[in-house]
């Protein structure tokens, strides 16, 4: 089912079915998933949802940075920003930005995925320079009893983006900003049941 319309954004070509990328190699793709969400509460239980997000993230080995509920088109979409280790270098991360729109019998989602590349850490080094150690790693304020994964930390934070744009977070969320302004949703997607949380299994 084509669930989403305007996805393409500028300076985004086509590589494939549903996926674009631009000259800095950051690649936005869009999926449809034809099975109930796997999303571990209602998209009206915050808490308990960036909770669990935050330990699963964890559990992968990378540290979540952002969740929370957005419109995207008319409907409600989970908006979440993550940071992986780059599994195949010593140092740098992935960072990814989604929108998942949850329905009661399937889910779209787009997603930018943006890699750091050349010498890293620049960011996190002067943000840590300018706040001071004991102010610059923070508790997880979704999980404050996750343990592993990758630190949470102020230099994720968006008041620092304007100072590195072309830091591939800065650009993530630049891309989940131009999306939830251009992309809408189509009627027959809109028009289906809409997600009420999990199901419980017996």
């Amino acid at each position: 089912m084509r669930a989403l319309l305007g996805v393409g954004l500028p300076g985004y070509r086509p590589v494939a079915d549903d996926t674009w990328a631009n000259d800095r190699d950051d690649v936005m793709s869009l999926h449809f998933f034809a099975l109930p969400p796997d999303l571990p509460a209602g998209l009206d239980d915050g808490p308990a949802l960036r909770n669990v997000l935050t330990h699963h993230t964890a559990r992968a080995g990378g540290g979540l940075i952002e969740a929370s509920v957005k419109k995207l088109g008319e409907l409600p979409a989970l908006r979440q920003i993550l940071k992986l280790p780059l599994p195949d270098r010593p140092n740098g991360q992935a960072f990814i930005g989604s929108f998942t729109v949850p329905r009661a019998g399937c889910s779209t989602v787009v997603k930018i995925q943006a890699l750091e590349q050349g010498m890293t850490g620049m960011r996190e080094a002067v943000v840590l320079a300018k706040v001071g150690p004991q102010d610059y790693f923070r508790t997880h304020p979704y999980a404050p009893d996750v343990q592993g994964g990758l630190p949470f930390h102020v230099a994720d934070h968006a008041q620092w983006d304007a100072e590195f744009p072309d830091h591939p977070l800065t650009r993530v969320r630049r891309a989940l900003d131009a999306l939830a302004q251009a992309v809408s949703v189509t009627p027959d997607f809109a028009a289906l049941p809409p997600f009420a949380g999990p199901v419980a299994r017996g």
